[in-house]
């Protein structure tokens, strides 16, 4: 299977997960997994949120940020790769003054 993300536009989502400003991707749900081409504006947020069915697996593209993982701030820059397992919580946070592009696999398991 291929997924053109090129011929795809990206769609906007307030707030989401509880976030701050806006959530800017293409996505593919084929009814179990979503993958994502993804930005986060500069100033916003994923919301804080547990994976109970599923993990997540976030590569960073371009930019600069910082995730919080089970209680713990890290840092994110282009070229790292988060990894949240199910039954574990997350945010992604775009503290920066430019955009934080990232490509995410959402496998349920």
């Amino acid at each position: 299977m291929i997924i053109d993300f090129n011929n795809e536009r990206f769609e906007a989502f307030d707030n989401f997960k509880g976030g701050e400003k806006t959530l800017f991707s293409k996505m593919h749900f084929d009814g179990l997994n979503r993958i994502m081409h993804a930005y986060l504006e500069s100033g916003a947020s994923i919301g804080i949120h547990t994976h109970e069915t599923n993990s997540e697996i976030i590569y960073i593209l371009d930019g600069t940020g910082k995730v919080i993982y089970d209680g713990e701030e890290y840092r994110l820059e282009s070229g790292m790769c988060h990894y949240c397992p199910k039954g574990h919580t997350h945010s992604l946070i775009n503290d920066s003054d430019d955009k934080l592009e990232f490509f995410a696999v959402v496998p349920e398991q």
